[in-house]
Order: C-alpha cells, then structure tokens, then sequence
C-alpha cells in the first residue's frame, strides 16, 4: 500500500485536495481582480509567521515594550527584516482585502446565492480591524498611545454604558500597562480565529462556486467537458491552471512587498508614523493624532459628524453604521443582473463615486481638522450611505445589457 493510501484510510487527504483543488471547477474567465483572494491568504500566514516570531523577543510592559521593539530592530538577527515583514504586511493585508471587497461589488460577488459568503468575508474583516487595532498599541510609542486612547476614549461616548465599556476595554482608567497585556493577549489570538473564518470562508466559497466576470452560474450551465463529464462546460479545475496563474501573482506582488520593505518601509508615514519612533510619554501629547491609514475613513466619518449634547456618541454611531451598512448589500442591490459588464451608467457612475469618495476619506482622516477639510468629510460621508440607501432605487431603474446564457472569454 502507498503512503497515500494508508494516510487517505486514517484521513479523508485525496479527497479533500480534489474537492478543494484538483476537482474544484472553477469559472474558465477568471481575470487579475481574481489575484486577491489568493494574496489575503499569503499575506495572512505572513502576518502569523512574523508574528510569532517577534513575539519571541517582544516584551508586553510598559516599561520594555518600546525597548523590545528597539532590540528587535537593532540587536536580534534579521529582527528588522521580521519587524517590516509584519508592519508591511498589515498594510499590504488591508490593501489586498479592500481591492478584493471592491472586486465583489464589481462582479455582485454577494448576490444569491452568495449573501452568507459576502457575510462572512465582512466578518473577516471585522476580525482583521479589531486585529488591527489592538497590534496598534504594541510598539508602545508615541503614536500607538495617543491614537489608541483617542479611539477607545470614543466607546465613552455611548449613554449609560460607554464610561464602564472604556474602562472593561483598556482594563485601567488611563492607557497603561494593564491594556498593553490585554492588547498582546488578544492580538495573538485574533489571527488564529481569522486562519479558522477564513477556512469558513473558503468552504462555503466551494460550496456555491465561484462568481465570474459575467456574474453567471456556470454550475448552473451546460455540463460536460474534457476533463469530466460532471462537470460545467465553462469551468476548469483549479489546479494547476488557477493555481500555476496565482503563483504568478504571487511573484508580482512580492516584487512589490520586497520593494517597500528593503527600500521604503514607512511609506512616507503611512506605513510607520514618525511620532511612533518615540517611546510613549503620557505628558507630551503628539501635535496630531490620526490613526494608521486603513482606519482613516471611518476616522473621517467619525470627525465629519458634529457632537450633539456635547457627546460624540453620533459620530461613533456613523462610523459603525459605515461598516454595519454592508451587510445588508445583497438585498439592497436590485438589478435584474449582478456584474458591472452588463449593469447601467448610474450603477458604474455611483460605483466609481463610491471608490472615490473612500480614497478622499482616507486622505482627509489623515489630515489635521480645519473647517474646509471638515465639510469635504460630511459632503463624501454622504455621498457614501447614499451609495448603499439609494441602491434600491438606482439599481432598478438603471438600463442594463442582455446577458449572455454562457461565460465570455
């Protein structure tokens, strides 16, 4: 008996790489937007990787926190590559999701019957921010205390609990050594959860079959091709023909990831903020505080919004309906059609709006606040719910394109 063999007796190994793999069909008209599914999860075992490496040498006190980080950089071998690899990659995280969420607007990755698929990957993304945000506060320095008391000094704005959810999340009345430990404690177990959504994710991706371009259902389509007489005429299996394209992928990407790492790793201050190349001093507050960049529109909603009673309750509650409003797009959308190919000028027109209008908010939540800057904010924070609230009426109205019985190359 083979190895394969006795290991497929004691575990099901041939048949979940064939229903996952080598037997997944999948859409024979993928394009590059379909590159970064794959790259998420490359980037995710970076981040784990690194992260449990760095680990190793990090310290959570507050005392050693922003020496460890120093030590890393400076004294353990290649702890500057791993360092960057890890800083670099939380970036590179969020740029690759953002560009695969706006994929699945473009093609109606989340139409029927792909609603729980579009809300699990929201989920995902939710696991990535809070991810995110506690790994902020680790390297202890200027910016990572200011912005993380900024941001949690928010939750007091909810009536009747939001002073008692401020002190439950930092675990002391100020920003201490007691939210550094909870902040490691939970960084470290978040990506764990994320590996295991992911997996969800993928598995229930299997199970309703990829989306395409044209947004049609090709295990709907004819059946029969030369690779097996189940399967859809339009699909091909994804090893080695997907898989072999994602390596190339791959290799592009990482050309990009080895350029800003080696040659440019704070990005000019959005990668790495200058002010966090100073330990913390709870005394010296930073002239301008704003979260790293993927945070920065929400950030800009958030200032947008004036306080009503002298709370910033409402500004908080913007920002979470900003990302809450999400889950509720497969049921918004009512176009008789799900790809962009095929749907009208008013859905292309409030689709490329709403791709601007998010660059603009995060350019402006990176800004210092002036009145000008201010109303920008308020205008494109409207202009983004109004994206997601008028889509009922735009996408029924708007003119769209027959679409074809079968895929196009």
């Amino acid at each position: 008996m083979s190895l394969i063999g006795w290991i497929d007796e004691r575990f099901p190994l041939t048949k979940v790489w064939n229903e996952h793999l080598a037997q997944y069909y999948a859409p024979k008209n993928f394009n590059a937007w379909y590159f970064f599914g794959s790259l998420a999860m490359l980037v995710l075992v970076n981040q784990i990787a690194t992260g449990v490496w760095l680990a190793m040498a990090y310290k959570p006190d507050a005392s050693l926190a922003f020496g460890s980080v120093e030590y890393i950089m400076r004294d353990m071998d290649y702890g500057w590559l791993l360092r960057y690899m890890h800083s670099t990659g939380a970036s590179a995280f969020f740029i690759v999701v953002y560009l695969h969420m706006f994929r699945g607007l473009m093609y109606g990755s989340y139409r029927k019957p792909r609603e729980l698929l579009w809300i699990i990957g929201l989920i995902i993304y939710l696991v990535m921010m809070a991810t995110a945000f506690f790994g902020y506060l680790l390297p202890w320095g200027q910016m990572s205390y200011w912005g993380a008391q900024v941001i949690v000094n928010l939750f007091s704005a909810v009536p009747f609990v939001g002073d008692d959810l401020s002190l439950w999340i930092r675990g002391d009345y100020v920003i201490s050594d007691a939210t550094l430990n909870r902040f490691f404690a939970l960084h470290f177990l978040l990506p764990f959860i994320l590996s295991a959504l992911v997996f969800i994710h993928i598995v229930a991706l299997h199970k309703v079959g990829s989306n395409n371009p044209d947004g049609i259902e090709i295990k709907k389509g004819p059946r029969g091709n030369h690779w097996s007489s189940d399967a859809p005429a339009d699909g091909i299996p994804f090893h080695p023909y997907y898989s072999v394209k994602d390596i190339f992928g791959v290799g592009v990407f990482l050309i990009f990831f080895a350029a800003v790492i080696f040659f440019w790793p704070d990005l000019g201050g959005l990668f790495l903020e200058a002010p966090n190349f100073e330990s913390a001093n709870p005394l010296k507050t930073p002239p301008h505080i704003a979260p790293v960049w993927y945070f920065t529109p929400f950030y800009a909603m958030l200032r947008a919004v004036p306080p009503l009673f002298n709370s910033q309750f409402p500004g908080v509650l913007v920002m979470f309906a900003s990302i809450l409003i999400m889950f509720f797009l497969p049921w918004l959308d009512r176009s008789p059609v799900k790809s962009v190919r095929y749907k009208g000028r008013i859905f292309k027109f409030s689709l490329a709006m709403f791709a601007v209008t998010f660059v603009v908010l995060a350019y402006l939540g990176l800004q210092p606040v002036t009145p000008t800057k201010t109303l920008l904010a308020r205008i494109f924070t409207g202009v983004y719910f109004a994206f997601f609230l008028l889509m009922p009426w735009y996408s029924k109205i708007d003119k769209t394109k027959p679409v074809p019985e079968r895929v196009t190359q």
